[in-house]
């Protein structure tokens, strides 16, 4: 068997583009099928916190967002793909000019030390920008079993009919239609728990000695680690930056830059994370953390476990994330009882809310135990992010006495905890296989029976999305277009074995990859009538 895979967008020049002008049709001036990326220089101011207003972020669509073209600045980024039956792609308009301009990087020449804030990730992204054409999804499969074609406009959905329905009518403007017979289209993941600025760092063999830290470095780390989970499904992204120690805030700093020059293919949010906040030692630390959030960090982070008062260490990054009103992500193995309910108690009506995890501790607690702590996070709004496929620190690594586990996420959901899940390491020294796919992670939640395929989904997608302070997804008119197609007819067999991934967002194809499989002659295949090629 043979695997070909690709996941970057088609250049035009492979053989399933239709020719046409300018690169063929549904192609900017450079040939790529997806439009035009926003550029720094256009792109909309974005908005921190949770936020509030005319977006749908209690899950009511807002039919009436409008916001600034995207189409100028930039072009996606160039590629193939290897499967010789992708969904077709058609365009009616033709592409301008100013598709063609490069990207622009507005991070280069930024200065060290603390910056300007960078306002945070915008609350609805989809209506940050307008595409100056209309996006037509034909054929799409939904979870429900019915097939149906979805209109794209404005980066948010403008209609679902049933198939055929919207495809034979004319689309404002023009526009460009994606065939996506035999795939199964979804909101999009997101990817609750990342960690960047280490993500591509584990040491092989091969290796000329240890990863490089310097902030070029970590920025290349940080832009190929997005990109290659936008491939996999996740148009947004938070990601803990450690800050403090010999680095201090460089590599925050780092991260930021690629989170800029990032716009348009993918929503990118900081959460600082420092090492000690507590005693001498500590002064420095939360004076950092504060310069942290000034700079652009979104959300306050930790560890209290690794401080010598992990109580007094919750205490002052909830007293920054209230001066700053912004949210709290801490890192905790959830192992006592007694520090999860004073941090439940100090965390009680926090807003815009508090999220902790991975919390693998908690399937190592005997059940009474830890039905009371659930109820104490639940009762306090306390968010669990588990990372079915492992932890992410030093502080999480299974041992002898602590085996690696996953967050017990059926009690928690029984107790009225609301469960995200993460991906956490992306091949670095905590987990050197780490594949950083939400797909995968949704998939070890199902198999590990801590969720049906459903709820295993919704971890991923909606709790995530929640999490993040991200409105509600849902593929209905009005809705943010933030969409994953993947090959298959349901949603069991897209986390068991979907490789052909589309995905959408704010309304435009950022990323495509492709699978073919192979397979040499044999008895088999005559007999029973099986393909030698298939698609995954």
């Amino acid at each position: 068997m043979a695997d070909s895979q690709s996941a970057r967008p088609g250049d035009g020049n492979d053989p399933r583009d239709e020719p046409g002008s300018q690169g063929g049709p549904g192609s900017d001036a450079n040939g790529s099928p997806y439009g035009p990326a926003e550029g720094d220089a256009n792109s909309p101011a974005n908005t921190s916190g949770s936020g509030s207003g005319s977006d749908p972020a209690n899950g009511e669509p807002n039919d009436g967002a409008t916001g600034a073209d995207p189409g100028a600045g930039s072009t996606s980024p160039d590629a193939t793909s290897s499967d010789a039956h992708a969904p077709e792609v058609r365009s009616s308009d033709t592409a301008s000019a100013d598709d063609a301009a490069p990207h622009r990087d507005s991070s280069s020449g930024a200065s060290s030390g603390v910056a300007a804030r960078e306002p945070a990730a915008p609350r609805d992204s989809a209506g940050d920008s307008t595409s100056p054409r209309s996006l037509m999804l034909c054929g799409a499969r939904l979870v429900d079993g019915r097939t149906v074609d979805v209109r794209l406009g404005g980066g948010r959905i403008e209609a679902v009919g049933t198939a055929g329905s919207l495809a034979q009518s004319p689309q404002p403007g023009g526009g460009t239609r994606v065939d996506l017979a035999g795939y199964l289209l979804l909101p999009a993941p997101a990817e609750a728990h990342a960690h960047y600025d280490t993500a591509l760092t584990a040491v092989s063999p091969t290796s000329d000695g240890p990863p490089r830290s310097a902030p070029e470095d970590v920025q290349r780390r940080t832009t190929e680690a997005a990109l290659l989970q936008l491939g996999l499904g996740a148009t947004a992204t938070r990601t803990h930056v450690h800050i403090g120690d010999v680095a201090g805030l460089r590599s925050l700093e780092a991260v930021l830059q690629a989170r800029r020059a990032l716009r348009g293919l993918v929503e990118l949010s900081t959460v600082a994370v420092p090492r000690l906040l507590t005693g001498v030692a500590g002064a420095d630390g939360l004076s950092m953390l504060r310069d942290a959030v000034k700079m652009g960090a979104s959300v306050i982070g930790g560890c209290p476990d690794l401080d010598p008062d992990p109580a007094g260490y919750v205490d002052a990054v909830l007293e920054v994330a209230a001066e700053h009103g912004c949210p709290v992500d801490l890192h905790t193995d959830g192992a006592d009882p007694a520090r999860l309910s004073r941090l439940a108690a100090a965390a009680g009506g926090l807003r815009p809310g508090v999220a902790i995890g991975p919390c693998a501790g908690l399937a190592r607690m005997s059940y009474k135990p830890a039905v009371r702590t659930a109820e104490r996070l639940a009762a306090a709004g306390v968010t669990v992010v588990c990372l079915p496929q492992g932890g992410c620190a030093v502080l999480e690594r299974p041992s002898q006495t602590s085996p690696s586990r996953v967050a017990p996420v059926r009690l928690l959901k029984a107790a009225g905890v609301t469960v995200a899940a993460g991906s956490g390491a992306l091949r670095d020294a905590a987990n050197s296989v780490g594949r950083g796919d939400p797909l995968e992670a949704a998939y070890l939640l199902a198999s590990h029976g801590e969720a049906g395929p459903e709820a295993a989904y919704d971890a991923v997608c909606a709790r995530a999305r929640t999490t993040m302070g991200l409105p509600e997804v849902r593929v209905e008119a009005g809705f943010p277009a933030e969409l994953l197609a993947v090959r298959g007819t349901d949603l069991a067999g897209a986390l068991s074995l979907a490789y052909s991934r589309i995905v959408v967002h704010r309304g435009r194809v950022v990323a495509r990859t492709s699978a073919v499989r192979e397979f040499c002659d044999f008895t088999g295949t005559s007999e029973f009538d099986l393909p030698r090629q298939s698609q995954g």
